[in-house]
């Protein structure tokens, strides 16, 4: 029974961080991105995906290693540094979970014809009960599991709908034509930046699913999440890149529901409203639970308070949308910031997996430190571009 719980526990996290990153944003995000970039956008996801690897690999052995939450391996590398870390993820956390709440309005209006605002309160009393079931953590795997599924069915039909050239898609993944830093910044941000690297390692950790016996169990969880992620993000790059090379004309208000449309006409674009509403209600699930984890280790009154906490924050999400409208914009920028965050959080964790009094006799596989500090490298220098970017428009 243990090892069927442990691997319900080891999918469910790898799909808990999965579905984090695959939001309103990663929709919005690879539809605009492929559009200008055309199949070069393939080389930029290979690139996202070792850099993806190489992050996740690192934090989540070294959560397991020293069993603690990251908050409390950076106040012990540097006091004070958790709380810094705490507060830019949260933050982070809170700014995406307004507009995954968005995202699921958006998705229920395309289903039912309801108002954004209406499907985002649904959503959240949804995304309430989950939390609020007897068996919050076994509710939680199996929700994320199974909307994950039937998120990349749908996707796939359409992009088999879009006829997209694959054998350009496939050589320009390799040689690509244009080289986007932004891009990638934004898909690895997306990706495993900010709360969503640390939504599985957390997860496994809740679970029981720690120390350097665990290491297998947390290499598969972690590739696996990562292997979603991308296939996802390459089946969605395909279905986009044969409607713009069929000559179809993007929808600037809502790109991806117009891809949707194109390939696969009324019944693509109902897919959209399945597709969007699965993405955006389990980012809101995984964005409250990771950004509450991160606090929960701060004070006794938080830890047995968190469900109240992370009900607080999806409420606080939904009233924040309610007010403001669908923030798209918001979500383009936060996935690039947090993939400024992503290199401070990997340099904590690769800080600490050389501090014996935090990791005990574990050594860290020389090739995962190499591995781990080129990631922090690449980030730095491609956020830099990026600001550079920014600032020159």
């Amino acid at each position: 029974m243990k090892k069927i719980l442990a691997s319900s526990a080891v999918t469910g996290a790898a799909f808990l961080m999965a579905t984090s990153a695959i939001g309103p944003g990663f929709l919005t995000q690879t539809t605009v991105f492929t559009s200008r970039l055309l199949a070069s956008f393939g080389f930029v996801i290979l690139i996202s995906i070792l850099l993806d690897i190489g992050a996740q690999l690192n934090i989540w052995r070294i959560l397991a290693v020293t069993e603690k939450r990251a908050q409390l391996i950076a106040n012990e590398l540097f006091p004070g540094l958790g709380y810094i870390l705490a507060g830019l993820i949260v933050l982070g956390g809170l700014a995406f979970n307004i507009g995954n709440i968005g995202g699921c309005g958006l998705g229920l209006q395309v289903l039912t014809g309801f108002p954004p605002v209406y499907g985002s309160v649904i959503s959240c009393i949804v995304a309430l009960v989950i939390f609020w079931m007897k068996e919050a953590g076994k509710m939680l795997d199996g929700f994320t599991r199974i909307l994950g599924i039937i998120m990349i069915l749908v996707t796939i039909y359409v992009a088999i709908s879009s006829h997209p050239p694959l054998g350009e898609a496939v050589y320009r993944t390799f040689i690509p034509e244009t080289f986007n830093a932004t891009a990638i910044v934004t898909l690895v941000g997306g990706t495993v930046g900010g709360y969503i690297s640390f939504a599985g390692g957390h997860r496994l950790l809740d679970a029981g699913i720690k120390g350097e016996a665990a290491l297998p169990q947390v290499n598969r969880s972690a590739v696996t999440g990562i292997v979603v992620t991308a296939f996802m993000r390459f089946i969605l790059f395909l279905a986009v890149l044969g409607v713009v090379m069929n000559g179809g004309i993007l929808d600037t208000a809502n790109p991806p529901a117009s891809v949707f449309r194109l390939a696969a006409g009324e019944l693509g674009y109902r897919f959209f409203g399945v597709v969007m509403w699965c993405a955006s209600i389990t980012s809101v699930v995984g964005a409250a639970y990771t950004s509450v984890s991160f606090l929960k280790s701060f004070h006794p009154w938080i830890e047995k308070n968190s469900r109240w906490l992370i009900s607080f924050f999806i409420v606080f999400s939904t009233w924040v949308f309610a007010l403001t409208g669908n923030p798209v914009k918001v979500l383009v920028t936060v996935g690039a910031l947090n993939g400024f965050i992503l290199p401070v959080a990997l340099a904590v964790m690769l800080l600490a997996a050389g501090k014996t009094r935090l990791v005990g006799t574990y050594r860290h596989p020389i090739v995962l430190q190499i591995a781990g500090w080129l990631v922090v490298g690449i980030m730095s220098w491609m956020g830099w571009l990026t600001v550079q970017q920014w600032l020159s428009h």
